[in-house]
């Protein structure tokens, strides 16, 4: 069952609700919805791991675990076992930083490179699908949106 049949099934009842819990709801169901297409889509890694890959290839020089952990914005402890899965793939490896020996910086390998570019035509053919009919003036309101919502939740964070 998609989201548009979840909200008008005879199931569920959700009027009254305020739009901010709504949105919510909404975003938790959707993440769990694609993550679990993405999961099925992939097949040799979850999405959660590629996320972590395609992060990490988005850095103007390779990560450390703490970089790494604020841009997924998940604890050290998740990515550190997102990490160790990539790592035992081959996907990544760990190299010492050469300015701060107590550093280590995740690299990404050939065989995830490999990888990237065997699934890069069906990743961008999901895409294409997914956001299909959606002019660009309305991601850009849902980016700007989402981005102020998690400030705000990070000045909340702050706050306690």
């Amino acid at each position: 069952m998609n989201l548009d049949e979840v909200i008008k099934s005879d199931k569920v009842d959700f009027s009254g609700i305020p739009s901010n819990y709504y949105l919510i709801g909404l975003l938790s169901a959707f993440e769990n919805r694609f993550q679990a297409m993405a999961d099925s889509k992939m097949q040799e890694i979850s999405w959660k791991q590629f996320f972590a890959i395609i992060c990490i290839n988005r850095c103007k020089e390779p990560p450390t675990l703490k970089e790494l952990s604020d841009i997924l914005g998940s604890s050290h402890q998740n990515v550190k076992q997102i990490l160790l899965k990539l790592e035992k793939k081959g996907f990544i490896r760990f190299e010492q930083d050469e300015a701060d020996k107590r550093k280590q910086r995740v690299v990404l390998t050939k065989t995830c490179m490999k990888f990237c570019e065997k699934n890069d035509d069906m990743s961008h053919q999901t895409m294409m699908k997914m956001f299909e009919g959606i002019p660009e003036k309305d991601l850009k309101i849902t980016i700007q949106t989402i981005i102020k919502i998690e400030k705000n939740l990070q000045d909340l964070s702050e706050n306690e």
